[in-house]
């Protein structure tokens, strides 16, 4: 048997993460025919989806940031400012990124909230919960919800 020794190092070094995922990535596009045949092709990219919701004075009213890849919508964030909630910003804006992602030939939608946070919210949306993680972090419960657009 064959024993080797490690060092162990937790720090943040850019080119160690740059080089782990370009060897997870390699790894993955051997491992998966469907990854393989994403490689190389627009799909593969992530592609920037911000839409902003503002004041007349230009003032920020509210946003969705977020990204598309292989034919999915992420939603990363969704904010409205408190005192404009319950006024259709955040339902215009999700209905924005949501038409966006489906010109950019996306099928469906992802994105993650906490229990305190919206989860109802993207249920009346269409949204359907895909999984919990309780006590992420303790005493709170996040959702992540899944949406056809096709």
């Amino acid at each position: 048997m064959v024993c080797r020794m490690f060092r162990i190092e937790a720090e943040v070094d850019r080119e160690r993460r740059d080089l782990l995922r370009s060897r997870l990535l390699a790894t993955n596009t051997a491992a998966s025919p469907v990854l393989a045949a994403l490689r190389g092709t627009p799909r593969e990219r992530q592609v920037p989806l911000e839409v902003w919701g503002l004041t007349e004075d230009g003032t920020l009213a509210g946003g969705l940031v977020g990204h598309t890849w292989a034919d999915w919508l992420h939603v990363t964030y969704l904010w409205v400012d408190a005192r404009l909630r319950g006024t259709g910003l955040g339902t215009r804006l999700l209905a924005d990124a949501e038409h966006h992602a489906r010109t950019r030939a996306c099928v469906a939608a992802r994105l993650e909230t906490w229990d305190f946070q919206a989860p109802a919210f993207y249920q009346k949306h269409g949204y359907t919960i895909a999984g919990t993680v309780p006590d992420y972090p303790p005493g709170i419960t996040e959702y992540t919800l899944t949406k056809r657009l096709d």
